[in-house]
């Protein structure tokens, strides 16, 4: 199976990091910023289940644009051939 070796941006890292310290930042958000973070200096993919996750909040008009960042950073490390 083809690698994915794409890496969070540091910009993407930064907001990562600042929506895990928000106390006022939602389950969603900070689901995903730790999955981009844990992504921003390793070779690790997105799995399947954090994709389709990832995914639908890319899809829904309810989450921000800084949890959408964050979606499509995950989303944009997952396996290439999923």
């Amino acid at each position: 199976m083809p690698k994915n070796t794409k890496k969070t941006s540091p910009k993407v890292a930064s907001h990562a990091a600042k929506t895990l310290q928000d106390p006022a930042a939602s389950k969603t958000a900070k689901k995903l910023a730790a999955s981009a973070l844990s992504q921003s200096s390793s070779d690790k993919q997105t799995g399947s289940e954090m994709e389709e996750f990832a995914a639908k909040v890319l899809k829904s008009e309810k989450y921000s644009d800084g949890t959408k960042t964050l979606a499509a950073s995950v989303v944009s490390q997952s396996n290439k051939k999923r």
